[in-house]
């Protein structure tokens, strides 16, 4: 394959607030802390305070996780972890939902990534070591936004009655039902992950670890109780003083003063109560916490004698998240999607409050595959790389008229028709001043007229021009599968399944400091 790149503006797919951060606005700067540049590392680096004791905790805790999930730590998967214990180690992290067989493209983006930007901070900082981690969203309780995968326009969909955290949810029959639709053609390593486990989490843990723990990926479950004891302050404070959701209102109101549109939305209580199979939002009235959607409640001394007991049954919601990983790992920075880089601008003072350094904001690697048959017919028509992110139907337009054979706007044909009933109305209002009105009326009528048969020229055009406009359709349907982009849409499969190389071959493609949109193609031939 070969590379292009285009500005990520000219694609028109994100926000002007992550377009902005890119372009490092001033008016940006206090919402963060360090623009994502290799020097600017050295600060992070220096700034963030990781103790031994959560170190051991973290080591501890992992080795712990792999080895509840069945597998076999291999030695250069123990070794990352035992280099956590060490100071000079730091993290970079991504994070995504727990989707079935890794749900769309960006999802390895984003792990690929991230283990490209640890190799690069190690080498511009060799005294220091840099592990790349996937936080594996097993506490997230939206199925129905993971529960399928997307390949070759059809989509392949799990159905259950489990409720709660999806990280939890069993493999049962339901699933091995549904698992015989996708057999034939999954790879081996997807059938060990998901027929040799017992739960969600184990096997995308499974299958993360066999694509990316040669690479020096590690795997981090939040949903422990040692780890969310280290986030004991963060609980206690969201339930009582209700500090989080002051500072982030704050910065979102900033935020939409500047004009920029709000992400997340923060609560009073930015936590769910998660307890078998139950994962809901904490709420409060009066003196009372209940958790919604059931007959559960506390005092203001039981629920905090509850989180020093249990921690592991307070699960933070997105306005908390971010923090809690910052809280446990000794982390630089995060990488992710547009709007994951916007909602994270809401929260630098929940992070200063805290006491917490808050990381570099870094964009994924966004990306478009091109294939064989596709690029042929972009190389026919002449499409340059801006082209593909034109609308179809502006680029229709200009197409069909830049290869008419003939002027299909008609205009010239108009012009010269209004200038003779002009002209003839201005000599015959010389005898009658009422023609001229008459002229005027007809001169409207055959501008109609002309405007009429300029659109049968144009349809006509379009017929003649037919099998270049349904190539042209046809690539979009490709880039644009269901009207969305490929990389979120299309799983990695599309590409993996006829080519074992693909995801390797994303490494030498993918720079972490390069915000460009990229353009992979591969050769004909």
């Amino acid at each position: 394959m070969i590379k292009s790149t285009v500005e990520p503006e000219c694609t028109g797919q994100f926000s002007p607030l992550f377009l902005d951060y890119l372009k490092q606005k001033p008016e940006l700067r206090k919402f963060y802390n360090q623009f994502p540049t290799v020097e600017n590392f050295k600060s992070l680096i220096e700034g963030k305070e990781f103790s031994l004791e959560k170190r051991e905790t973290l080591a501890r805790v992992l080795e712990s996780q792999y080895k509840n999930a069945g597998m076999t730590i291999p030695e250069h998967t123990k070794a990352q972890i035992q280099a956590l214990k060490q100071a000079n180690t730091f993290t970079v992290t991504t994070g995504h939902q727990l989707n079935l067989f890794t749900g769309p493209l960006y999802f390895i983006y984003k792990i690929v990534s991230t283990i490209n930007l640890a190799e690069r901070l190690k080498v511009a900082y060799p005294e220091h070591h840099f592990i790349p981690v996937y936080w594996i969203a097993t506490e997230d309780h939206d199925f129905d936004e993971i529960n399928y995968f997307k390949l070759d326009g059809k989509k392949y969909q799990w159905q259950t009655d489990q409720t709660g955290p999806v990280g939890a949810f069993k493999l049962d029959e339901s699933f091995k039902g549904f698992f015989k639709e996708v057999a034939h053609f999954v790879p081996d390593f997807f059938k060990e992950a998901y027929l040799g486990s017992e739960t969600l989490a184990e096997a995308g843990r499974k299958y993360v670890h066999h694509l990316f723990g040669d690479k020096g990926l590690l795997i981090v479950d939040g949903n422990d109780q040692e780890l969310k004891r280290m986030f004991l302050p963060v609980i206690k404070e969201d339930l009582i003083g209700h500090r989080p959701h002051d500072l982030a209102n704050r910065t979102t109101a900033e935020l939409e003063e500047m004009g920029y549109k709000s992400q997340i939305y923060p609560r009073e209580i930015n936590f769910f109560y998660m307890k078998d199979g139950l994962r809901e939002r904490i709420e409060k009235s009066g003196g009372t916490f209940y958790v919604l959607n059931s007959d559960i409640l506390f005092t203001e001394a039981e629920i905090m004698h509850l989180v020093e007991q249990h921690p592991e049954r307070f699960s933070p919601n997105v306005v908390l998240r971010p923090l809690y990983e910052e809280t446990i790992l000794p982390n630089l920075a995060y990488l992710g999607g547009p709007a994951e880089v916007a909602y994270w601008l809401q929260l630098k003072p929940i992070f200063d409050y805290f006491g917490e350094q808050f990381p570099a904001l870094m964009p994924r690697n966004f990306a478009l595959v091109l294939d064989v048959v596709v690029q042929r017919k972009i190389d026919k028509l002449g499409l340059t790389d801006y082209d593909l992110f034109q609308s179809f139907d502006e680029w229709k337009k200009a197409f069909v008229s830049q290869h008419a054979s003939m002027d299909i706007t008609l205009q010239q044909e108009k012009v010269a028709l209004s200038e003779i009933f002009q002209a003839s109305g201005k000599n015959a209002s010389g005898l009658d001043k009422s023609l001229g009105n008459a002229f005027e009326a007809a001169r409207v009528r055959a501008g109609k007229i002309m405007d009429q048969l300029a659109t049968k020229v144009r349809k006509a055009e379009e017929r003649r021009q037919g099998d270049q406009l349904r190539q042209r359709e046809e690539i979009q349907v490709y880039l644009y599968p269901g009207g969305s982009p490929q990389e979120r849409i299309e799983n990695f499969m599309k590409f993996y399944l006829s080519d074992p190389d693909f995801v390797e071959s994303l490494f030498g493609f993918f720079d972490p400091f390069d915000f460009n949109f990229i353009i992979m193609k591969k050769e004909n031939g």
